[in-house]
């Protein structure tokens, strides 16, 4: 652990294999035993499992198949958001400029305590013991002048680590690692990059700007210029607003027909419209993304003329979208379809071209009323009678 008195301001707090360990601290027998979470599709496995090569959103089938003597535990979400809500509450008692990005991780920014709490990494140690006392939760933390390399170093700090990255050792520090650790480096970038003779962020620093952008195109190219060099300005922002909502169903190895599909399309916009709804925000932009049983994955995204809060504009634009790429999907063996709404604007802002309420057009504000006050199934389409919606996971605010 580096140690200096030029700390922070920033931490990111990241609770480790947070499903897993919920579950691995309200049953002594998990514990120190390989735990995945989720039976069709992994939802989190505990750092025993994930030793045997278990990782989230793989295949039941082929994580028992990496780890035999795995336990596997159905899901409690009530319990994984109790936890999360549990932790939320020392990170406001640490400071009040929290920033949470799920359930299980947020920025926190401590500059302005040192004189009545310490550094930032003496900060960071007493969260963790909190989260300890009064959660029984492992949690890490990386300590560094920028939201980035915060979140790289709790990422190279894992499990149940502390790493503080002094304002004099960030490059010394960032510069050795894999470019897949910069923001934005996924395996069609790192492909690129590697082909290139590239496999540091360091040699990714030592291009200049225009190189990397011929390379990767404006954008990225200007991003992971800036990453390399630790440039990253964003402050840690309170109360910041989600820029997209999704959700994800999914499907597990066996084929399904089209009825099926569509009724887990239907299902997923009935459940983004609400949140749409309840965060008082409309969308202009509707994304379908689909992943194969080959782990490729395709997305496909159309921008309507006007934001929306209607649930049925939503699902007829998934519907198209799913339509148009069906041709060349059909085969491919879908596991995982998900749908995100973008270009979000607040909801009072909106002239819909029908009367409505605050909360959505007609029929769907009566039915969000009526699903509040009784529950989620208590009112649903004909066609999902007896779809099973799959798991609903807790989320911080839209």
């Amino acid at each position: 652990m580096f140690v200096s008195d030029a700390e922070g301001p920033i931490l990111h707090a990241d609770l480790d294999s947070f499903y897993a360990s919920v579950e691995q601290r309200d049953d002594p027998r998990l514990r120190g035993r390989p735990v995945i979470v989720g039976g069709g599709v992994v939802l989190a496995a505990s750092y025993e499992a994930k030793a045997h090569g278990v990782r989230t959103a793989m295949g039941g089938r082929q994580a028992r198949h990496l780890c035999p003597h795995a336990i596997v535990v159905p899901p409690r979400m009530a319990a994984y958001s109790a936890a999360s809500k549990a932790v939320f509450e020392v990170f406001a008692d640490t400071t009040p400029i929290v920033e949470g990005l799920s359930i299980d991780e947020a920025f926190l920014d401590v500059g302005g305590l040192r004189r009545i709490a310490g550094t930032a990494g003496e900060i960071a140690a007493r969260l963790r013991a909190e989260v300890a006392a009064r959660v029984g939760l492992p949690i890490t933390v990386g300590v560094a002048r920028t939201k980035f390399l915060a979140k790289v170093a709790s990422a190279v700090a894992k499990p149940d680590g502390l790493l503080i990255v002094p304002h004099d050792g960030e490059l010394a520090f960032l510069h050795p690692l894999p470019v897949e650790r910069l923001w934005g480096v996924g395996k069609v970038t790192s492909a690129k990059l590697r082909d290139h003779g590239i496999g540091t962020v360091g040699q990714v620093a030592d291009l200049c700007e225009a190189e990397l952008v011929g390379m990767l195109g404006r954008a990225a190219g200007r991003h992971l210029f800036a990453l390399a060099h630790n440039r990253d300005p964003r402050p840690v922002e309170v109360g910041r607003r989600r820029r997209s909502i999704g959700a994800q169903r999914a499907l597990g190895s066996r084929r399904r027909d089209a009825e099926e599909l569509d009724q887990s399309l239907a299902s997923l916009a009935d459940r983004l419209g609400r949140r749409l709804r309840k965060a008082d925000r409309a969308c202009r932009t509707v994304t379908l993304r689909l992943r194969f049983h080959d782990y490729t994955r395709a997305t496909r995204s159309h921008t309507i003329p006007e934001a929306t809060t209607d649930t049925a504009v939503i699902l007829g634009t998934a519907r198209g979208l799913f339509t148009a790429a069906w041709p060349t999907i059909a085969d491919r063996g879908l596991t995982l379809i998900g749908m995100s709404l973008s270009n979000l604007e607040p909801a009072d802002a909106v002239q819909l071209s029908l009367p409505f309420d605050r909360g959505g057009p007609p029929l769907d504000a009566a039915l969000d009323v009526v699903r509040d006050r009784f529950g989620s199934a208590a009112v649903t389409r004909a066609a999902l009678l007896r779809h099973d919606p799959g798991i609903a996971v807790p989320l911080v605010p839209d």
